[in-house]
């Protein structure tokens, strides 16, 4: 048996073996559904996540390819720079519960949301905004998925041998299958187990790495000749643009992947199910230990990469740390490493699934399309036939977002990482000040939801587009900059005394 078939049979395993877990916590959730109604049981698992689940299903969807595969990669060519970009990403856990943690599961409790567009109709009673929110939501996280299939694809490619189109599809499938017959509670439990996973998967990345060349010091030496300021702002193998890498570039990454997170609706709806606030005080020290293991610890290892890959380096930085781990770890730790960045591509994909088929179910087909007009916030109380019904379709959508998908990454782009930090930024360009404005200021209003959704988005696609970069700064700051004016001004110019409904729910 050659070692690809090895590794590619413990990798099988691992995604049969969260398949399995999901068809289960499908079945322990339905019998939960008389309890509190399909829609809170399936999108939400009934509001039951304690510190380390809470924790760990937020660093797992939270992490991604990029996290694993795209910005290692670059860091063998950028050295530890990229490191210094994935440093701030260690307080996001922290960050994103200590924000809007508390608060919105407040919130989302005495409206009984289900998603953040739940949470936005009730805050700003506008079926304008959900819908800009949910087509947005969609949009960008379908763009995300992509990503995430390309990773988990080009993974077991890289690895096995196999076609770039067979690995595609061994990995659709598990995913597709678990999310769609789970639901969330499938979600947040194999969250937790991957997350365990990849932290395993960094130290023995890092141990075999070193193993390999030879020491640290043996290490640290090489790459300082081979890339001269590697340890600064080398240029690199694979000819990176330095320009790229200025002051004012580098803190437009830090809010990108740090600050501006908090405008991630699928890491601020996990706010939204933990149990209690032990569990959610907890979650916050967890989680950030747990992230800055990953990201410190990824980016570390891909920076000492560069000795051990081959003269003329790859065609792809993405395939750095699977070529690396395909010939110079045993069979039985490479099989569990690569496990690792399975483990985050899956928990990425089924958290971004799994809140994409909320959005369709819950904010626009029963509140918009379906034509009995009883209150949703008691769906516990719907017919047999109606329940079913919004559970065969929410099962359904789920699997078309999941072939959709598919469908998009049959022809990958190049360079994962970027796909992703667009759809990163489309979605904090739409939902940051949405979400932070909504929480802190009582005088916001529709209007401020619809001016920062508009303007935030046209200067961030813009400059994406047209790629100016005034003094280096990443076409984020400058979306969440105008977005945010646009929020306040709509709020001064516009001026309408809150709803006292809304200050009774939300504040």
């Amino acid at each position: 048996m050659t070692k690809g078939t090895g590794i590619l049979i413990i990798l099988i395993a691992y995604m049969l073996f969260n398949m399995v877990v999901g068809i289960w916590m499908s079945k322990k959730s339905a019998q939960q559904h008389a309890e509190g109604g399909f829609l809170q049981n399936y999108f939400m698992g009934g509001r039951a996540m304690g510190g380390v689940v809470l924790a760990m299903t937020l660093v797992a969807t939270y992490t991604s390819a990029s996290s694993f595969l795209g910005g290692p990669g670059l860091s063998s060519s950028w050295g530890l720079t990229q490191s210094w970009v994935a440093a701030i990403q260690i307080g996001t856990a922290f960050l994103t519960l200590g924000v809007i943690g508390k608060k919105l599961g407040m919130v989302s409790r005495r409206i009984k949301a289900v998603t953040i567009s739940d949470y936005l109709r009730a805050r700003y009673k506008s079926p304008v905004v959900v819908i800009m929110c949910s087509v947005a939501l969609v949009i960008f996280f379908i763009t995300q998925m992509v990503a995430q299939f390309i990773g988990g694809a080009t993974l077991i490619q890289t690895v096995t041998g196999l076609p770039y189109v067979t690995g595609l599809l061994i990995f659709a499938a598990v995913v597709i299958i678990y999310t769609a017959v789970g639901g969330f509670r499938a979600v947040v439990i194999t969250d937790t187990i991957q997350g365990f996973i990849m932290a395993l998967g960094t130290f023995l990345l890092i141990f075999f790495i070193a193993k390999a060349g030879g020491g640290m010091d043996n290490l640290i030496s090489q790459s300082a000749q081979m890339n001269p300021g590697w340890d600064l702002l080398g240029k690199g193998e694979f000819g990176a643009d330095i320009a790229a890498l200025r002051p004012g570039y580098l803190i437009s990454f830090w809010v990108l992947v740090g600050i501006a997170v908090l405008g991630l609706p699928q890491t601020a709806v996990r706010s939204m199910g933990f149990k209690d606030t032990q569990s959610l005080h907890k979650a916050m020290i967890y989680g950030t230990v747990v992230v800055g293991i990953l990201m410190i610890g990824m980016h570390f290892a891909g920076a000492l990469t560069l000795p051990l890959l081959p003269d003329g380096g790859l065609d792809s930085t993405d395939k750095v740390i699977p070529y690396v781990v395909l010939h110079y770890m045993p069979t039985w730790a490479a099989g569990l490493f690569l496990a690792a960045p399975l483990a985050a591509v899956m928990s990425t994909v089924d958290s971004l699934l799994i809140l994409a088929s909320a959005t369709l179910i819950k904010d626009v087909y029963v509140n918009y399309i379906r034509k009995d007009k009883r209150d949703t916030a008691k769906e516990n109380e719907m017919g047999k036939k109606a329940s079913s019904r919004v559970s065969a379709f929410s099962m359904g959508i789920t699997v078309i977002l999941g072939l959709i998908v598919f469908l998009l990454a049959m022809n990958p782009p190049d360079i994962i990482v970027w796909i992703n930090l667009f759809a990163m930024g489309g979605l904090e360009a739409t939902f940051f000040w949405p979400l932070i404005g909504g929480l802190y200021w009582k005088k916001a209003h529709s209007g401020c939801c619809i001016a920062s959704i508009i303007v935030g988005l046209a200067v961030f696609i813009f400059f994406n587009q047209v790629k100016i970069a005034p003094f280096g700064i990443h076409e984020i700051v400058l979306g969440l900059i105008a977005g945010g004016i646009a929020y306040f001004l709509a709020g001064i110019l516009i001026k309408r005394e809150p709803d006292q409904d809304v200050l009774e729910k939300c504040f």
